[in-house]
């Protein structure tokens, strides 16, 4: 296993990271145990969850992710030095969280608190905000227009931004998070944080968690080049683009107990003709140099320059046994250029 330093931080992190937000809805205790078990004997290290899981999101599961995490934790207490353990706070819009407000240094404050309680340690390594207050570009909304930024105060978004970072700062001095992070923002969040933490000695942001797939490119080359020269992790999360990559939805396809037969917050935004058309080719070039279509993602995802981590997920045991071994299997020259060719057909196919 190859193991990278998440950013500007002093941490170690395996270069596959273990994402959870199936736990507690398609996986039971059962599941994730095994799951957290093999991921270990990998030599993975770095396991992401969030407040949020399981997903899709909702009142009934919200928060047994973690429950699940700290229950593994707290049957394995001598291993938890092992693992560099990830959550994140949820950000503003569902009710059920503190009412769906604005994430603020208060609650900060309040959702470590109830965190490391649900996952049963004294500390997380890295806590994360899950996307910003003002409206995220992702989730189908990087289209022209999507978003006017015009009607964004900036004023108001940095003296929200100060506050959440002086909460993230008493957690921080508390011995609480080691680390702060980012996630589903933008190169503007990412570089306000660092003026503001410049400026007002509070943590600085070490990471970023985005959407990055074969079907999703955006953040190339802009926000991975304002990473990589400001010391940034960047963590891709959904490089299988929720399962579309292995191929399992072509031509309206919905296997029993996958995720597309799941009511959906934003709904099936990224199942679109284009996005089948990409598919298709890419499994076509896969099947032609007799490598799983899972694989083909997940190791071109590996090898762009700037990667940190990538963030895999998966319901099944075998599912995850593939996923990992994709990493230890590099795409040849020939593979990356036959990419490349559809890459270019099919840019932004959703």
């Amino acid at each position: 296993m190859k193991y990278v330093k998440l950013g500007s931080s002093s941490l170690e992190v395996s270069a596959i990271c273990l994402g959870s937000m199936t736990w507690g809805l398609q996986n039971n205790q059962t599941d994730a145990n095994a799951q957290i078990d093999y991921a270990q004997s990998q030599g993975i290290n770095f396991v992401d969850t969030a407040e949020m899981y399981a997903v899709p999101p909702s009142k009934e599961t919200y928060g047994k992710t973690e429950t699940i995490i700290g229950n593994w934790l707290s049957d394995n207490p001598s291993r938890r030095e092992n693992i560099v353990l990830a959550s994140k706070i949820a950000g503003p819009g569902l009710s059920y969280i503190r009412d769906g407000s604005k994430i603020s240094g208060a609650n900060v404050i309040a959702a470590v608190e109830t965190s490391l309680k649900r996952l049963q340690t004294d500390y997380i390594d890295l806590y994360q905000l899950h996307w910003p207050n003002r409206q995220s570009p992702h989730f189908g909304n990087h289209w022209p227009n999507s978003i006017d930024y015009n009607q964004v105060d900036s004023v108001q978004q940095n003296d929200e931004m100060l506050d959440i970072l002086q909460g993230l700062a008493q957690c921080v001095k508390a011995g609480k998070i080691r680390y702060c992070g980012l996630s589903d923002d933008t190169p503007w969040g990412i570089n306000q944080y660092l003026r503001l933490s410049a400026e007002h000695n509070l943590p600085r942001m070490v990471s970023i968690q985005n959407e990055f797939s074969l079907l999703h490119t955006k953040d190339w080359p802009y926000l991975i080049e304002n990473c990589i020269h400001e010391d940034i992790a960047y963590l891709p999360w959904s490089p299988l683009a929720t399962g579309l990559l292995t191929g399992k939805y072509l031509n309206g396809q919905r296997p029993e107990g996958s995720r597309f037969t799941l009511m959906q917050r934003h709904g099936l935004f990224r199942d679109t003709k284009s996005s089948d058309a990409a598919v298709n080719a890419y499994v076509n070039i896969a099947k032609k140099h007799n490598i799983a279509p899972a694989h083909l993602a997940l190791a071109w995802c590996h090898q762009v320059t700037g990667v940190t981590s990538t963030i895999i997920g998966a319901t099944t045991m075998q599912q995850l046994r593939q996923n990992i071994a994709a990493f230890n299997q590099p795409l040849t020259t020939e593979v990356l250029a036959e990419i490349n060719h559809v890459l270019r057909q099919f840019p932004s196919p959703f």
